[in-house]
C-alpha cells in the first residue's frame, strides 16, 4: 500500500515561523529522534535489555481466578516445591505499606484475604528463571468463598457502587434551558475502554544497594511517585531508593501509576532475599493484570433552536473505574472538563460517577478523560444535524467558542476565559483543504447508486486543555553541565517513551547555549539527580521539562557571556552565542574555547533549573478555576466506506490540520499526530475490551485484541500543522501534540455514522456504540432498517 503522508517537511517553506533572532540554533527543526538510529539497530536498551548482575532472580505474580471472592485458604506447598523456586511472597511478608494506589490507599500490592478482579495479585514466587517462575506460580490451591460482582458502570450506578463521591459541575440552569428549548434529545450512549498496548510491557529490575539502599530499574512515566511506593512498601526513607528509567517501549499512561504494582513487588522481593530480583509480565498477564482507558456510559438531555444553537445540556457520565480509584478522580475531572469541547454551552448540567467494578482498576490513557469528555458533545451535535436537515459542519461552526469578548461566548462553563481561540480558522482552513463540502456531496450521490456499500464522510473539531488537573504537579526540574571539552550533557525529570521529549529538551539546550544539537546528550531519567519529579503524563513532558532544561542551560550562557565580556570588553547582554562560536565585543571565538577559558577561572559551567507553570488553580468543589495552561486546536475529515451486509469498513483518507504552536520538531509533532490518529481511530472502531459473565477478561491478548495494523492506515493520509504561535508564553510559543490530536478520528466514527445513516436517507439517527466494530455497524443498520420501516 502507497500511504502518501504530508506535512510542513515536505514545503520547507511552510515551516512555522519561529519569530527566531539570528542566534536560532536548534529549535524549529525537523531533527531526527535522538534514540532513532539505536531504535532500528536494536542498540537501544530498554529495562528488560539491561545486563543482569550475577545471582539476580525472576519473580512472577499468582492471580486471582475470581472477580469478588474471600480468600478462604491459599494452599503454596507445590507452588515451593515447584524446581528453582526460591521464596513465595505473600501479603504479610511485605514490611511496610501493602498499597500502591497513587492517590487513596486503597490499592494492595499482594491482596490479603480479598480479591476484587479476576488477575488480582495474591502472592509472588521468586525463582531461579522467568520460565520457572512463571510455571510455579499455576501450582497454587486457593480457596474461595465467591461474592457478588459488578461488572459494569451501569451496574455500578445502579447499585450506588463508587470509588469516589459523585462529582458535578453547574452553570446556569440547564433544567429551565431544557424546558424552554424548541428541541430536545434525550438518549444513552455506550463508549468502550482501550488497552495501552505498549510495545515493551510492564518490568522492574530491584538491585540492593550498600547500607539498606535500593536501585530500581523500570519501565515508569513517573519515577518519584514508584520511588515513593517503594519506600513506603519497604518501610524505608526516599533517600535509600534511587528509580532509573532510560527510556520505554511506549506508555500511553498505562505507566503512570501502573507500574507500581511491578516496581514495588520486585523491590520487595530484592530487600527480602538480598538479591537483585527481575519482575517481567508477560503479555497475558500484563494486560489481565492492568488496568485501561476508562469506558462511560452517559445519559443526556440537550435544548437546541431551529439554527441548531445549543441552548442547555443535562449529562451523567459513568465510568468503569475498576476496583480501586486510581486516577479516576481526575479522569472524571478532565472528562467533565472537555465535554464543552470547542463550543459555548451556556446552560449546563455535567454530572461525573466513578463506578466501582470487580474489573481491573482503570488508568490513565491518552487524552485522560478529555477524549470521554469530548465524544459526548459531539455524538450530540451529530444528531442535531440529522434532526434538523443540516450538514453537521455547519452546527458545529455555530456552536463554536466566540473569538473574542466583544462576541461573549468564550468563557467555559468551569470559567476559564478562551483567549486562544483558532477553531474558526482552523476549521476553514481544512475545510478548503480538504474539500470536504464537494466530498460530501460526492458520498450522497455514490450512496444513492449503491445499495449495500455506503460512503461517510465527516469533519470534527479539537479544543483541549494543557496541563495536570492538581496544578502542585505543574513543576519541573533539570540539570545541564557543560564540559571543558564544549560537549553538554542534559538530565531532567521527563521520561522518554519514543515521543521524543528527549530531542525536544535537547534543541531547547543547543538552541539556548548557541551549539550545535550534536553537542548535546539527554541521560537517563533518575530520582537521584531530579528529584519529586511529576510523571510524563498530561501532555506537557515538553511544556515543562523544556523550561526547567531552558533554566538551567540560560544561568550557565549568562556566566559564559559575563566571563566573555569581562576579558574581551562589552557588556554581557551584547555576547551572542551562535553557530558553536561566541561573538564579543566584535571578536568571535570558537564555544569550546570560551568553555575552556571559563574553567581555567573557575566559572561554573553547571546549573539546575526550575520551572513552574503560572495562574493555574482549581476548586475542586465548585469545578471552577483555570485549570489550563492554554489550549490546543485541530480538526480532522474522514471519509469511510461501509459494507452494510457485513459491516465491514475502510478508512479512505484522512485529513487533519493540529495546531503545535511554534512546533519544537516538526517531524517528531507531524508523528505523534499521525500516531494518536491511528491510536484513537482504533479505540472508536476496532479495540473492544470484553470480560465474561464470570468477570474474566477475555480480550487479553493479540489474538483477542485488536489494534490497527499498516493495512488499516488509509491510503491518502495527509496531517499538517496549523501555522500558529503560543499566545501563552509555553516553550518557545509551543504547543503539545502528546494528548490532543487523540480527538481527530471522532472524524472516523462520526463518518462510520453517516454511512450508516444513508441506509435510511439520513432521517434516522444511528445508534451506533464504540468502539464502531464490524457487530456494532451491523446492530446499528438493522435498527436504522427497523426505524425506517424496514
Amino acid at each position: 500500500m502507497n500511504i502518501q503522508t504530508e506535512s510542513f517537511l515536505a514545503d520547507p517553506d511552510k515551516s512555522v515561523d519561529l519569530n527566531a533572532s539570528p542566534d536560532w540554533a536548534a529549535v524549529g527543526k525537523p531533527s531526527p529522534h535522538e534514540s532513532a538510529v539505536l531504535h532500528v539497530s536494536g542498540e537501544a536498551n530498554y529495562t528488560d535489555d539491561l545486563p543482569e548482575l550475577q545471582g539476580t532472580l525472576h519473580a512472577a505474580l499468582g492471580l486471582s481466578q475470581k472477580a469478588h471472592a474471600n480468600v478462604r485458604a491459599m494452599d503454596l506447598d507445590r507452588v515451593r516445591s515447584a524446581p528453582g523456586v526460591v521464596a513465595v511472597l505473600t501479603a504479610k511478608d511485605i514490611p511496610g505499606l501493602n498499597d500502591c494506589g497513587p492517590i487513596i490507599h486503597d490499592d494492595p500490592i499482594l491482596a490479603d484475604g480479598l480479591v476484587q478482579y479476576v488477575g488480582q495479585p495474591l502472592f509472588m514466587v521468586v525463582a531461579d528463571s522467568h520460565d520457572n517462575a512463571r510455571r510455579a506460580v499455576r501450582a497454587a490451591q486457593v480457596d474461595y468463598e465467591e461474592l457478588p460482582a459488578i461488572l459494569t458502570p451501569e451496574a455500578a450506578r445502579d447499585a450506588q457502587s463508587f470509588v469516589l463521591p459523585p462529582m458535578q459541575l453547574r452553570r446556569g440552569d440547564a433544567q429551565a434551558a431544557l424546558a424552554a428549548a424548541p428541541h430536545v434529545l434525550r438518549g444513552t450512549l455506550n463508549v468502550g475502554g482501550q488497552e495501552q498496548f505498549y510495545l515493551e510491557g510492564q518490568v522492574a529490575y530491584a538491585i540492593p544497594q550498600e547500607d539498606r539502599g535500593m536501585l530500581v530499574q523500570c519501565s515508569t512515566q513517573h519515577p518519584s511517585e514508584m520511588l515513593h511506593v517503594v519506600a513506603h512498601a519497604l518501610g524505608w526513607s526516599s533517600h535509600q531508593v534511587r528509580v532509573e528509567c532510560r527510556r520505554m517501549g511506549g506508555g500511553f499512561g498505562g505507566k503512570e501509576s501502573q507500574s507500581a504494582l511491578w516496581a514495588a513487588a520486585a523491590a520487595i522481593a530484592a530487600a527480602r532475599l538480598k538479591r537483585p530480583v527481575k519482575l517481567r509480565a508477560d503479555r497475558d498477564d500484563d494486560m489481565i493484570v492492568t488496568g485501561k482507558r476508562h469506558c462511560f456510559f452517559y445519559e443526556y438531555e440537550l435544548g437546541y433552536d431551529d439554527d441548531g444553537r445549543i441552548l442547555g445540556a443535562k449529562i451523567e457520565m459513568v465510568s468503569r473505574a475498576g476496583y480501586s480509584a486510581d486516577l479516576s478522580g481526575p479522569v472524571a475531572t478532565r472528562a467533565v472538563c472537555h465535554f464543552d469541547n470547542a463550543y459555548y454551552l451556556s446552560d449546563v448540567d455535567i454530572r461525573a460517577l466513578c463506578g466501582k467494578t470487580n474489573t481491573q482498576s482503570n488508568t490513565a490513557f491518552r487524552g485522560f478523560g478529555g477524549p470521554q469528555g469530548a465524544i459526548a458533545i459531539e455524538y450530540l451535535i451529530d444528531d442535531i444535524a440529522r434532526e434538523l436537515g443540516r450538514d453537521p459542519l455547519d452546527i458545529r461552526k455555530a456552536n463554536f467558542y466566540g473569538r473574542n469578548d466583544a462576541e461573549g461566548r468564550n468563557v467555559t462553563p468551569y470559567g476559564q476565559k478562551v483567549e486562544d481561540n483558532v477553531i474558526h480558522e482552523l476549521v476553514a482552513e481544512l475545510e478548503s483543504s480538504s474539500a470536504y463540502r464537494e466530498r460530501r456531496q460526492a458520498t450522497r450521490a455514490f450512496n444513492a447508486a449503491s445499495p449495500v456499500l455506503k460512503k461517510g464522510i465527516a469533519i470534527t473539531p479539537v479544543k483541549f486543555g494543557i496541563a495536570f488537573n492538581v496544578s502542585h504537579l505543574n513543576q519541573a526540574g533539570a540539570l545541564v553541565h557543560v564540559y571543558v571539552d564544549g560537549s553538554v550533557l542534559v538530565n531532567h525529570g521527563g521520561t522518554e517513551m519514543g515521543q521524543g521529549l528527549n530531542t525536544k529538551v535537547m534543541q531547547v539546550v543547543a538552541h539556548e547555549l548557541g551549539v550545535s544539537l550534536d553537542r548535546v546528550r539527554a541521560t537517563a531519567t533518575d530520582t537521584s539527580k531530579i528529584a519529586n519529579t511529576s510523571a510524563t503524563a498530561a501532555s506537557t513532558g515538553a511544556d515543562l521539562n523544556g523550561k526547567a532544561a531552558q533554566n538551567a542551560a540560560r544561568q550557565v550562557r549568562e556566566r559564559l557571556a559575563l566571563y566573555a565580556s569581562t576579558r574581551y570588553g562589552g557588556a554581557p547582554e551584547d555576547v551572542r552565542f551562535a553557530g558553536d562560536r561566541v561573538h564579543v565585543n566584535g571578536e568571535v571565538h570558537p564555544f569550546v574555547e570560551i568553555v575552556a577559558q571559563a574553567y581555567l577561572a573557575r566559572v561554573q559551567l553547571w546549573s539546575d533549573g526550575f520551572y513552574a507553570t503560572p495562574d493555574l488553580h482549581w476548586d475542586s468543589k465548585t469545578m471552577t478555576g483555570h485549570p489550563f495552561s492554554y489550549y490546543a486546536y485541530g480538526a480532522a475529515v474522514a471519509e469511510v466506506l461501509v459494507d452494510t451486509l457485513t459491516g465491514e469498513w475502510k478508512l479512505l483518507q484522512a485529513d487533519g490540520l493540529y495546531d503545535a504552536g511554534n512546533s519544537l520538531n516538526p517531524a517528531i509533532d507531524i508523528g505523534q499526530v499521525e500516531g494518536a490518529f491511528i491510536q484513537g481511530m482504533g479505540w472508536l472502531t476496532t479495540e473492544e475490551l470484553w470480560w465474561n459473565s464470570a468477570g474474566k477478561l477475555m480480550t487479553h491478548a493479540p489474538s483477542t485484541y485488536k489494534i490497527p495494523a499498516v493495512s488499516d492506515c488509509p491510503e491518502a493520509f495527509s496531517m499538517k500543522l496549523f501555522k500558529n504561535s503560543n499566545v501563552t508564553d509555553s516553550i518557545h510559543r509551543s504547543k503539545a501534540t502528546g494528548e490532543p490530536p487523540l480527538l481527530l478520528p471522532f472524524s472516523v466514527f462520526f463518518a462510520i455514522r453517516d454511512a450508516v445513516a444513508s441506509v435510511a436517507d439520513y432521517r434516522v439517527n444511528p445508534a451506533l456504540r464504540a468502539p464502531a466494530t464490524g457487530e456494532a455497524i451491523l446492530d446499528a443498520v438493522d435498527a436504522v432498517r427497523a426505524a425506517f420501516g424496514g
